[in-house]
């Protein structure tokens, strides 16, 4: 059974914005939330040159690296083509406004820093 840890509430994340989540090891996970008050979590960092997608802006269901405008989709952290490369996805659960991801992502998802995006040649 999945273990949820709640981390905030949807209010707490600006709309078109994101929030950082701090792990015990590995790097952040951003939480994004869109106009439609859809909730989305990818590793902070973009697959190109590892940019923090939570410093980029939000439309849809895609945010845009603020290093290089690589899209990223939301929904699964994979590049919009013609840009190739994905960055870790986190389930989220939205209960009652209140924001949770799977305890068990959050301590084994992309820990190791090598492994956390792809980068392509």
């Amino acid at each position: 059974m999945t273990e949820w840890k709640v981390i905030c509430k949807v209010d707490d994340i600006p709309v078109l914005g994101a929030r950082r989540v701090q792990r015990a090891r590995g790097v952040e996970v951003a939480v994004f939330r869109n106009a439609e008050d859809k909730v989305f979590a990818l590793l902070d960092q973009c697959p190109h040159k590892r940019g923090p997608l939570s410093q980029g802006l939000v439309f849809g269901e895609t945010v845009v690296c603020p290093l290089h405008n690589w899209h990223i989709g939301l929904v699964d952290g994979c590049a919009h083509a013609p840009d190739e490369g994905c960055t870790t996805r986190f389930a989220v659960r939205v209960e009652n406004g209140n924001v949770a991801l799977d305890v068990n992502e959050l301590n084994t998802l992309a820990i190791d820093d090598a492994t956390a995006a792809t980068v392509p040649n």
